[in-house]
């Protein structure tokens, strides 16, 4: 049986075009600045975000710390939304590793409120801590891979520069916004001061992601780097896949949008299987089925049996999340496979 794997866009595998890239690539060592390609797939980011600069990191998770230990210091709050990536699926690195307080606030299909963004900021008094920086996720990935739309953020933006405070953003899948969007990565990345965008997703590559931001965040940014065991030596490796990814594979993820929305249809026909049609806007599916009279695990444990893999996410619900690995056709088998594995 030939497995359809629908638990991420992670599981991606390169293909021969990239493994010939990565063969190919220019190498040298990173650490001393000496790897052309690790250069090439930082500046390349770098112009696509519209950003002074960019630097490779191993993972999206790494991108994030990183980004929040160079923009404030020790004790200070940061703010996010409740089910972001970097608070729920990050260890609690920002906390263990880098003292820094999450303040969660409650999103509207993972966007974050201005006024309640506004709110959360700290009055200066002696009893609080300060408040160091503001955190957006875009695509959101709890939230069903939902899009926070450029004025929104423009509106989180107006109230960050109104007390003085930076912007990260986790931007793991900030090309499937742009595609969603119609925009260009720049207009997207424009309302933030720093973004790290995920290579090995999506678009395909195996290993890494890019923070990009001013020259002078850059420049604290790989110290960071190196502290937390991100300096790499000959990675030309792995910059020649990324670089392959972002001249090839970008305009494709409309494909997978397209192929979510497909089998998002399919699944809310399915009895007892119900979906907010309006997160479907990417590549990530959510349903709840509850209704079926299985739980999450027992629902994906079926769909294992039938070749389809998903992630059960909490009691009732099931992520699926397409991507170049997975075309139509493997939906509509999906489909078929998991209307057999719900029926008693």
């Amino acid at each position: 049986m030939r497995y359809i794997d629908l638990r991420s866009d992670t599981v991606t595998l390169p293909s021969e075009e990239m493994r010939k890239a990565m063969y190919a690539a220019e190498v040298g060592d990173d650490v001393y600045g000496e790897d052309p390609s690790i250069r090439r797939l930082e500046e390349l980011m770098a112009e696509r975000t519209a950003k002074d600069a960019g630097l490779f990191v191993t993972s999206g998770t790494q991108g994030n710390l990183v980004a929040l230990l160079s923009h404030c210091g020790r004790g200070a709050e940061v703010i996010l939304e409740e089910e972001a990536h970097i608070f729920y699926y990050e260890v609690g690195g920002m906390s263990a590793l880098g003292g820094l307080v999450p303040v969660s606030l409650k999103g509207k299909h993972g966007a974050l409120q201005p006024e309640e963004v506004r709110a959360a900021i700290r009055a200066e008094n002696i009893h609080y801590p300060v408040t160091g920086l503001i955190c957006l996720e875009n695509t959101h990935n709890r939230a069903g891979g939902t899009v926070t739309s450029i004025r929104q953020m423009q509106a989180i933006e107006a109230v960050a520069r109104e007390f003085g405070l930076p912007i990260h953003m986790d931007g793991a899948r900030l090309y499937n916004a742009a595609i969603a969007l119609a925009q260009p990565l720049a207009a997207v990345a424009e309302p933030v001061d720093s973004v790290s965008i995920c290579l090995s997703k999506g678009l395909g590559a195996p290993v890494g992601s890019v923070l990009c931001g001013s020259h002078e965040f850059i420049a604290v940014a790989r110290k960071y780097r190196k502290m937390l065991g991100g300096g790499l030596r000959q990675a030309g490796v792995l910059a020649a896949a990324g670089i392959y990814a972002l001249t090839h594979n970008v305009e494709r993820l409309a494909d997978d949008h397209a192929n979510a929305r497909y089998l998002a249809e399919g699944l809310q026909n399915i009895p007892g299987v119900t979906i907010d049609m309006q997160t479907v806007q990417t590549n990530i599916v959510i349903c709840d089925v509850a209704g079926t009279g299985f739980s999450a695990a027992q629902a994906a444990a079926r769909f294992l049996e039938q070749g389809v893999k998903a992630n059960a996410y909490g009691s009732s619900r099931i992520r699926f999340v397409t991507h170049l690995n997975v075309s139509r056709a493997d939906c509509v088998l999906a489909l078929q496979r998991i209307q057999l594995a719900l029926a008693r």
